[in-house]
């Protein structure tokens, strides 16, 4: 169990020794943190997880016998299961990472500005849901963007649309555009739940940044919220999807005012 109610119970899992022991002196060091449980292999981690009062698991990727994201997707099956961070000295397989629901993906040298960023997704994740704090919001999903060699973490309330680019999507944000290896068709079931909806086979947009609808030629265009002093973006809207978005931006708040 954890030490008091506001501080997290973690396990930090790595199989070399020096980079266990920095990890958990870095963790101990947080206010937020309880009591770190070390592992040096995945099979020590489960049994340590197994008797439960974990909060967050604090998670290497290449380690002999089962791996980190082997480990995590075990764990994904847990009826309560820990928040993961992935801590691993290589960039290349943050999309994984997202794939299997981690709260972050940290490279090595670890730097305690990132741990502190990590360990407050881990916090608002697990903050208990309110009527004035939605379950989509206050588990606002993160998704690691390889660049360069190095992994920026994108979180999806900034993306204000998706752009399909083959089997990759693009995520448009007021910051600039990232190229993820991720289907457009996987990110609009996942995000259905969190205001994004699927106009045309090349977007998907996020709902509330939607300013308007208007004809253009034989269709529609979407407005999306300007940024700055940008133009305003129109997306094309396809027949197919155009019943649905009105329902979603017209009928719906319609009904909701004339029902009151």
């Amino acid at each position: 169990m954890n030490e008091t109610p506001d501080t997290l119970n973690v396990l930090a899992v790595d199989d070399e020794p020096p980079a266990l022991d920095e990890l958990a002196y870095l963790l101990r060091a947080r206010p937020e943190i309880g009591q770190v449980h070390t592992a040096s292999d995945a099979t020590t981690a489960l049994r340590l997880l197994r008797d439960g009062g974990i909060d967050a698991v604090f998670l290497d990727i290449n380690m002999p016998g089962l791996d980190g994201l082997e480990l995590a997707g075990i764990l994904r099956n847990f009826a309560t299961p820990p928040s993961v961070v992935f801590v691993t000295a290589h960039d290349d397989r943050a999309v994984s990472a997202f794939d299997l629901g981690a709260v972050d993906y940290l490279l090595k040298p670890l730097r305690e500005e990132r741990l502190a960023e990590a360990i407050r997704r881990i916090v608002e994740r697990q903050r208990p849901a309110s009527p004035d704090n939605a379950d989509a919001e206050s588990r606002d999903e993160v998704i690691p963007v390889e660049l360069g060699g190095v992994t920026t973490l994108v979180s999806r309330s900034s993306v204000r649309w998706v752009e399909a680019d083959g089997d990759y999507a693009r995520l448009h944000t007021d910051t600039g555009s990232h190229l993820v290896r991720i289907p457009i068709s996987s990110l609009e079931s996942r995000w259905a739940d969190a205001g994004f909806l699927r106009v045309h086979r090349s977007y998907l947009v996020s709902l509330p940044l939607v300013t308007g609808i208007r004809s253009a030629g034989t269709g529609l265009v979407v407005c999306m919220k300007p940024v700055g002093i940008e133009a305003p973006v129109e997306l094309p809207v396809s027949r197919r999807h155009t019943r649905e978005l009105k329902d979603r931006l017209i009928r719906g708040p319609m009904q909701s005012w004339t029902s009151r």
